[in-house]
């Protein structure tokens, strides 16, 4: 009798480890299966791409087109101080990783780095598409390509707003329409237009570090102005590469 009981034990211990394992086998299985399904739901990151530099220069002159392009200078704040291009922001490679996000806005719009040689925009160019910027393009250097430069700073709107908000510049420039000047600008703000600089350069500043922010409708005349400022011996030129038709600067008139 015991010796039969013993068998039924044995049988059922079996039985038991038998689907024991079964179901240890099957949610092996399952995570398995989830963790593959989690891999390929995973945005993979972008390739950086080359852009050559007369095909930079080509976007830098054409005035709608280089609108589509977000083009970020990596170099020092010296190096871009001495000679940029035209459109161009800084954004040191030094602090690059803690600043990117500001440019956040345009995760899948068309971004172009440059440098030197294309080593320290090599660098940035990783670090946004890690982050999940889309349209990443890594250009030739200053030192590869002979680019147009200029000394003028630009900006990103919101920054150049802040700025004037914060009381940092001397002089805001109005390169804009004067049908638009007088429907609205910053206050005392003056209106020079390209077209006009001659005429009107003598109601600038006598100081040449004053600081002197310019802006228009589109990012195009105001920058024309900033180079005929620094042509006049200005150092502290500002421009905004937004203008009035793609950002609200808040006018108060």
């Amino acid at each position: 009798m015991k010796l039969k009981n013993s068998k039924y034990l044995l049988l059922a211990l079996l039985v038991a480890s038998s689907v024991g394992l079964s179901a240890c086998g099957q949610k092996a299985e399952e995570k398995a299966n989830t963790q593959t399904e989690e891999k390929a739901g995973e945005t993979k990151a972008a390739e950086v791409k080359a852009m050559k530099g007369d095909e930079l220069a080509k976007i830098e002159a054409d005035k709608k087109e280089k609108e589509n392009y977000l083009v970020i200078d990596v170099r020092s704040p010296e190096e871009y101080k001495a000679g940029h291009l035209k459109f161009a922001i800084n954004m040191p490679i030094d602090t690059f990783e803690a600043d990117y996000k500001k440019i956040e806005a345009f995760k899948d719009k068309d971004v172009v780095l440059y440098c030197n040689s294309g080593k320290k925009s090599a660098k940035a160019a990783e670090v946004l598409v890690n982050n999940g910027f889309q349209k990443v393009y890594n250009a030739d250097g200053v030192k590869q390509f002979k680019y147009e430069l200029v000394t003028f700073e630009s900006k990103m709107g919101a920054d150049f707003i802040q700025d004037i908000k914060g009381g940092k510049a001397g002089l805001v420039i109005d390169a804009r329409e004067a049908k638009d000047f007088e429907a609205g600008s910053f206050d005392k703000a003056v209106n020079i237009m390209p077209d006009d600089f001659e005429s009107k350069k003598s109601s600038l500043p006598t100081d040449k570090n004053a600081a002197i922010y310019v802006f228009c409708y589109s990012g195009n005349k105001s920058a024309t102005v900033a180079e005929s400022l620094t042509k006049e011996g200005y150092t502290n030129v500002v421009n905004s590469l937004d203008g009035t038709k793609e950002i609200d600067f808040g006018f108060s008139k």
